[in-house]
């Protein structure tokens, strides 16, 4: 076994990578950039070798300082994470070279998956299914629109060397092949240095469904079952689950069968991932394998209790497997949501800047229930714009689908970011939506539920009146603290108005605190007229100044964000978010009679969405637009964004040009 290993990587799975590490008895070794010079990662190593600066290209995948930070610090192998050079066979073969073993596979199946068109050949003469279309490097859009009238609508350009939903695009027409051909290559030129794409069937209705597999250096191959990752936005993993609520025991069988006689025709060694399109009729083609560990490889290791870190590291070191097929055991069900700095309100752009507030649900075991947080961040780190913007992978685990389901939605409602923009609230309305929770899903769910973008969900009658219970248990603890201040002089008890009126999101709802003490309420919910509806216990150990307010309403465990609000707050619930304020029935009346602040008109204007670098400008002062028309292109965190003109109408002022870095709401151009 190593003695000390270097992990090639950044962030959360630094971290992943380090704890496995530290508790298997091994030294590790951190690499950093300079925008992640107090990175947790960092703190957490053993040692730490700084790379140079922020950009990937001149630190994280620059191999030779990679190398050199192992030899100078006696790294015996090198853990490369997901991303970055982890897939790369030169970074492979450099190590080598030089005497380093690398945790992972062997160079030839790194040369022959990571290529998505070699990939598919080769699968194909190994027996596996594989999707229609035209296996070869496509050199011009022409010659696209030919090949894909000839596949027939729709197709998918993807890149040969990508990865992540990076230079892929879905395309329904002649004329979105032509553009899709150009945006595809300039996005994998972008992101991997090779522009190469192909294209091929798009499968509508499709599931994304992986295998994991794990080979060691003698002979033995095993899969670990299946994940569910259908769940995407752009082609990007957001919620992913183990195992599918799709597959029958048949169907499992026969995918994970075709997954370990693909590694082994590869001569795979060490974890990787087989990953499958499924349609709605069950039938499964290949679509690549990822040799590397994935992203969502915790909700694998919560239902089947091996830390595939480990293995991998237990491999690279020689150690055979120490279970066979027959031993593998799902137990329970897990799922996992990805936690990003994006803006699910403004299209899911990316968000950056210091995490002023950063506090992660409990983790560990609760009731039969487990929650998992993988991290690379703290409170006051910074979210930086040259690398992915995830900030941590939630992770539950519980005896069924829906208690694993909702155990998510509570540790969603714990989650309490602040100072960027992220998508927990998007992630908790996704655990309420009954197509997620009956399992009804392909990897159109994002875009067919939420078509117009998402907005915060509206809440229905139970809801409201749950934030309305927790609004005047806040409120009204919150008074009795004031009132407890030190120092005051004595008289007479205040005597607080036993109705409130809690206004959630404009909406009214009675209330009447009969007992508030010693962190338990009796508060009686109201109709119109004041006429007592029900009665609900409340008992909950919150405190003012506390983010989050956790407590149960009549024995059902709730838990609600709390963002302050001129008189009152902005409460986060289940992908709700509404203002709320406590009034006396007089108070209520009075706030109604005030004005409403009306938001500045900016429908002149194209604002920049996110911080980013202007890619091109594609229109010009003076010229006529019509609504769809490309205007701009704009790149942040490795992805090419592209603005369109809401409406008709004629470009009076272009503002930038490209090479300009922007700011959030930065003016690119004005229209007449």
């Amino acid at each position: 076994m190593f003695d000390k290993i270097l992990i090639a990587n950044r962030g959360e799975i630094a971290c992943r990578v380090i704890k496995t590490a530290r508790r298997m008895g091994i030294k590790t070794v951190a690499v950093y950039s300079d925008a992640d010079n107090d990175a947790v990662h960092v703190d957490m190593a053993d040692e730490a070798v700084h790379l140079g600066p922020a950009p990937a290209a001149e630190s994280y995948l620059d191999i030779e300082k990679i190398i050199k930070a192992a030899k100078d610090t006696g790294a015996q192998a090198i853990h490369p994470g997901f991303g970055f050079l982890s897939e790369n066979p030169a970074f492979a073969r450099a190590l080598q070279d030089a005497g380093i073993t690398f945790i992972g596979p062997n160079i030839k199946a790194i040369e022959v998956m990571g290529d998505k068109i070699e990939s598919k050949k080769f699968a194909a003469e190994a027996g596996v299914n594989t999707v229609p279309g035209v296996m070869a490097v496509i050199d011009d859009p022409d010659e696209a629109g030919r090949i894909a009238a000839d596949i027939g609508f729709p197709v998918i350009i993807k890149a040969s060397a990508g990865g992540g939903g990076k230079g892929m695009r879905v395309c329904r027409s002649a004329e979105e092949v032509a553009e899709g051909f150009v945006s595809s290559m300039s996005e994998a030129k972008s992101s991997f240095g090779d522009d190469r794409v192909f294209i091929e069937k798009f499968v509508e209705r499709p599931r994304h469904i992986e295998i994991q597999v794990l080979a060691d250096g003698h002979g033995n191959v095993i899969h670990l079952g299946e994940r569910e990752c259908s769940i995407q936005r752009r082609n990007q993993k957001v919620v992913e689950e183990a195992p599918s609520p799709f597959l029958d025991p048949g169907t499992r069988e026969k995918m994970g069968a075709q997954a370990v006689a693909l590694a082994r025709a590869v001569d795979y060694v060490s974890a990787g991932t087989v990953e499958f399109i499924v349609d709605p009729d069950r039938n499964f083609y290949f679509l690549e394998m990822n040799t590397r560990l994935q992203v969502e490889h915790p909700v694998t290791e919560l239902v089947t209790g091996i830390d595939i870190v480990e293995q991998m590291i237990r491999v690279a070191a020689g150690e055979p497997l120490p279970l066979t097929q027959g031993e593998i055991r799902l137990n329970g069900w897990a799922v996992e949501s990805r936690i990003y700095a994006e803006d699910p309100n403004r299209n899911f752009l990316p968000s950056i800047g210091r995490l002023v507030h950063y506090r992660e649900p409990e983790v560990g075991e609760r009731q039969g229930r487990t929650i998992r947080v993988d991290t690379g961040v703290e409170e006051g780190g910074e979210i930086s714009m040259f690398y992915d913007p995830m900030i941590a992978k939630l992770c539950t685990h519980g005896p069924d689908r829906l208690a694993a389901i909702d155990h998510m939605a509570w540790a969603l409602d714990n989650f309490f970011i602040d100072g960027i923009e992220h998508n927990v609230p998007f992630l908790s309305a996704i655990m309420q939506n009954e197509k997620w929770r009956a399992g009804d899903l392909s990897t159109g769910f994002i875009a067919e539920e939420y078509p117009d973008g998402f907005a915060p969900r509206e809440p229905d009658a139970d809801e409201r009146e749950t934030l309305a219970i927790a609004a005047v248990f806040i409120d009204d603890l919150s008074n009795r603290r004031r009132r407890q201040i030190s120092g005051q002089m004595s008289g007479r008890d205040v005597q607080f108005a036993p109705v409130r009126v809690a206004d959630i999101g404009g909406v009214s709802e009675k209330l009447a605190v009969r007992k508030h003490e010693d962190g338990h309420a009796v508060i009686d919910v109201l109709d119109a007229a004041g006429v007592v509806r029900r009665t609900v216990e409340v008992t909950s150990d919150w405190w003012p100044g506390n983010p989050v307010w956790q407590g149960e309403i009549d024995g059902s465990a709730v838990a609600v964000q709390l963002r302050p609000l001129l008189n009152g707050y902005e409460l986060t619930y289940r992908g709700i978010r509404l203002p709320s304020y406590v009034f006396t029935e007089r108070e209520a009346e009075l706030a109604a009679l005030m004005p409403v602040r009306e938001a500045p008109d900016t429908s002149k204007m194209l604002l920049c969405p996110m911080p980013g670098l202007v890619v091109s400008i594609d229109v010009t002062e003076g010229q006529e637009v019509k609504a769809g028309e490309r205007l701009c292109a704009v790149e942040a965190m490795k992805m090419e964004n592209i603005l369109r003109a809401e409406r008709d109408t004629v470009v009076a002022k272009v503002n930038v040009q490209p090479g300009d870095s922007l700011a959030v709401d930065d003016v690119i151009m004005e229209f007449e």
